[in-house]
């Protein structure tokens, strides 16, 4: 008997070794659905410390955002252009610059709209844009579009300067408009209120229907893409 009991281990012992295997495979499986989920990169979106200088309003907003492009993640670019430009349309306030910004002319980040919560028709359009761009849906489909926007409807003689931006499902493909104005996404030849004066992204401008890849010529675009940068941005 004295060899049976020397040979055969407690067993408190075996539970212990197999609670610990168990917790391991407990683990493991969480891990692997993780991983499966999609998510964005932590490296493509500022920290957390970055996101603070901004102050609360800014964290706030950031979150919801953060919340939303995760969940929009390897999603059809229709549903990540309808939910992006609702999300900004109801959540920031339409304001001129020079009572957000004290200046005439201010392309600011996401994090400086945050902020302050409000902002022009440029800060709805590059807010949009970088979505989009962080979601992954090519430089070569969007184009940020100066416009004059007829005030009154199609007969009125008055315009007004505006941004808008611009969705290309394909190169030769009628754009779609996202406006701050409406949440809803017509194309733009429902948009005849709008008249287009030029476009660019980050690879050139549009003029007249003439492209030149100068697109370092304009200032405040090539600024605020080194403030994204310098904010932790990287799409």
């Amino acid at each position: 008997m004295a060899s049976v009991d020397v040979l055969t281990p407690p067993a408190p012992v075996r539970s212990f070794k197999f609670s610990r295997v168990m917790a391991w495979l407990r683990c493991l499986f969480l891990a692997c659905c993780l991983l499966a989920q999609p998510f964005l990169s932590a490296s493509t979106l500022p920290s957390e410390q970055t996101v603070a200088r901004y102050g609360p309003k800014a964290q706030r907003l950031f979150h919801q955002w953060q919340s939303l492009l995760q969940s929009l993640a390897n999603h059809p670019d229709a549903e990540a252009l309808k939910n992006i430009n609702v999300f900004f349309n109801r959540r920031i306030q339409y304001a001129e610059n020079e009572s957000v910004w004290n200046q005439a002319d201010y392309w600011a980040t996401p994090l400086e709209t945050f902020g302050k919560g409000a902002g022009d028709c440029k800060s709805f359009v590059i807010n949009k844009y970088v979505s989009f761009r962080l979601l992954g849906i090519a430089p070569q489909k969007l184009r940020l579009v100066y416009v004059k926007a007829q005030i009154g409807g199609g007969a009125s003689h008055i315009t007004q300067a505006h941004m808008v931006l611009a969705y290309y499902p394909t190169p030769t493909s009628e754009p779609l408009i996202l406006d701050n104005l409406i949440d809803s996404i017509e194309p733009a030849s429902r948009r005849p209120d709008l008249i287009p004066v030029f476009s660019f992204n980050m690879e050139n401008i549009v003029v007249g229907g003439k492209t030149s890849n100068e697109v370092d010529r304009l200032g405040r675009w090539k600024q605020l893409l080194t403030k994204l940068k310098a904010e932790g941005f990287e799409f």
